[in-house]
């Protein structure tokens, strides 16, 4: 055995030297915890509504048509002005209906001349007639006479009323309050007794607003409301009006109509709103949207629509466990209100939803949550109802 061997055991004990002057090997460092944004769920009250589409329409409208024919003469009121009750819109040449009235009016003194006559005649037979010294006869004949005449006096009066009436209605005038639309015939124009269409009265205020809600829905608001057709009660505060700029109208909407029987073709039953229109604002045939208040739902857990997970037909959150380690839940979402969502089952007060930065997370994923900054929630904010159905008022747009 040679010098340079050593023995085996001065190896091991010089083994054991080298590693005790090298020092300990540092621990392997554990998964690094994946951050997320959370939110904790505290309960708060929100308003549940639905939304439908509605029309607008005037109170009350009416067709402008002459009752007699004519040449239009003038038109004493503009296309768009308001009109008062018994404000002339337009004349027509009423002259010939002035010299109908006088030719009536000649033939009433004709006919009452007549009977003058008549009326002096019976009173010389009359007395004759007593004595017998005119026949029956010839007394029969005056008092037919004078009965004749008498009628023709009444037929004559009828007749210079009707001219009084036909120059009256030269002048056309409108029967109620309301906004004068497009004229239909010019100046110059021949306009056809009771048939030619010269323009349309809208009443402005108040107005109509008509919308459809489904059966279903319109038992939910029976039960509410205490809702009846055939009954309806004015009811503020349940209705509000969104006009196609998405601005509410500011005045309130009372019910104003419930129909009789629901559609059969399209499922729905039909409702009238009345609201006042001091502005002129709304004007007939706008389309605008209602939100009628579904329910009240006093302790609301709502999360963001972000948060919740959709995956054929099932809904869940990410829960961040007391261990912070991530965990999948299944709920049951209500109403949506506004970006958040209700849960109805499935999730507890208190508890931490994440809702940023959820893409890569497993269960049992360890995390660290950083607390969002949720904005702050406006007492009793209106939230949509979970399935918004379509509403039939007229035309849609």
């Amino acid at each position: 055995m040679s010098k340079a061997a050593m023995h085996p055991s001065l190896i091991v004990l010089a083994l054991i030297a080298a590693l005790s002057g090298c020092g300990k090997k540092p621990e392997e460092a554990g998964p690094k915890p994946l951050a997320v944004g959370v939110i904790q769920v505290k309960p708060q009250p929100a308003t549940i509504t639905s939304e439908y589409v509605a029309k607008v329409e005037a109170s009350n409208t009416v067709e402008i048509r002459a009752r007699v024919g004519g040449l239009l003469e003038k038109q004493s009121a503009l296309e768009g002005q308001l009109v008062k009750r018994g404000q002339v819109l337009f004349q027509i040449d009423p002259q010939p209906f002035v010299a109908a009235l006088a030719q009536a009016k000649a033939a009433l003194s004709e006919a009452e001349a007549g009977l003058q006559q008549s009326e002096r005649d019976l009173a010389r037979v009359k007395p004759l007639a007593e004595i017998d010294a005119v026949s029956q006869q010839e007394l029969d004949s005056v008092v037919a006479r004078n009965s004749a005449n008498r009628a023709a006096v009444e037929a004559a009066r009828a007749a210079m009323k009707t001219a009084e009436l036909n120059l009256d209605y030269t002048r056309i005038t409108s029967p109620i309050d309301g906004i004068m639309g497009r004229v239909q015939i010019r100046v110059g124009g021949l306009v056809s007794a009771n048939t030619s269409l010269l323009t349309t009265v809208y009443a402005s205020d108040p107005m109509y607003v008509n919308f459809s809600i489904s059966e279903r829905r319109m038992i939910e608001l029976q039960r509410r409301l205490d809702l009846h057709a055939g009954d309806p009660v004015r009811t503020d505060g349940v209705f509000k009006i969104i006009l196609a700029d998405g601005s509410k109208y500011p005045q309130k909407a009372k019910l104003n109509f419930i129909d009789a029987a629901v559609d059969e073709s399209t499922g729905t039953l039909p409702i009238r709103l009345e609201v006042e229109n001091p502005q002129r604002q709304l004007l007939a045939g706008m389309f605008a949207r209602v939100v009628v208040l579904a329910d009240q739902v006093p302790n609301a857990l709502m999360v963001p629509q972000r948060a919740v997970q959709e995956l054929q037909g099932r809904t869940s959150l990410w829960i961040v466990g007391p261990d912070n380690k991530a965990e999948t839940r299944d709920v049951t979402m209500g109403a949506r209100i506004g970006t958040d969502w209700i849960v109805t089952e499935g999730l507890k007060p208190g508890e931490t939803v994440a809702v940023d930065g959820t893409q890569k997370l497993k269960p049992g994923t360890l995390l660290a949550p950083q607390p969002l900054e949720a904005p702050p929630a406006e007492a009793g904010a209106p939230a949509k109802a979970p399935a918004a159905e379509p509403a039939k008022a007229g035309a849609q747009p």
